[in-house]
């Protein structure tokens, strides 16, 4: 997994280590070409770009994402490119045509958690129902089979019926594939991990 677009996320969610602000510097035009050369170095066959959230730019990022796709389909043609991508705020339509008009192989965004805890974890500009409908356009904009992927923190203080709850909705918005994963806190100052999820639990969770 590479990620794009700096180091400087203009969000600050609850659970999230990355450095949260203003970002300092626009976009590297460079950056697409340069990860496309170190994943051809490394000789990948599947590629994850991610990003932090640029709403300091107008198009979110979405033309570095697009670009990063180019790239990395010119230099290795035969690899796997997937893109796990912020929400696009504000300009959704636009930066969904941009990014799946790059044809990556699989289109990410995180539901990160429940519906009752979406609000308090990730802040008020940020909806649940908004990120089911950006996973659900994905599959209607792309002229192509593109699968959809979304991911669950579990350990935030929701329940399993709440996670079960969540897999029923990202299912009803057409998303092929869900990870599920334990939260860590990174510091003293982020939420406390609420429990450690039991692996006989993520079975049961995966079961369902």
């Amino acid at each position: 997994t590479f990620q794009i677009l700096g180091d400087t996320c203009t969000r600050a969610c609850r659970y999230c280590y990355v450095t949260s602000g203003r970002p300092e510097h626009a976009p590297d035009p460079l950056e697409p070409l340069r990860l496309a050369q170190a994943a051809a170095q490394m000789g990948l066959r599947h590629v994850v770009v991610t990003s932090v959230d640029r709403d300091d730019v107008p198009d979110r990022g979405a033309g570095h994402f697009a670009a990063t796709i180019r790239a990395l389909n010119a230099k290795l043609p035969d690899a796997k490119v997937e893109v796990l991508t912020p929400d696009f705020l504000g300009v959704e339509e636009e930066a969904l045509a941009t990014v799946l008009g790059a044809r990556p192989d699989v289109f990410s965004h995180n539901i990160e958690t429940v519906r009752r805890l979406h609000r308090r974890m990730r802040g008020a500009k940020v909806s649940y129902d908004a990120a089911l409908r950006l996973l659900a356009r994905a599959k209607e904009v792309a002229d192509y089979p593109v699968l959809t992927k979304s991911g669950i923190i579990a350990g935030l203080g929701e329940g399993n019926d709440e996670i079960v709850e969540t897999l029923r909705d990202l299912r009803g918005h057409g998303v092929d594939v869900v990870t599920i994963g334990q939260y860590l806190q990174p510091s003293s100052k982020h939420v406390p991990i609420d429990r450690w999820v039991h692996p006989d639990e993520f079975r049961w969770l995966r079961e369902q």
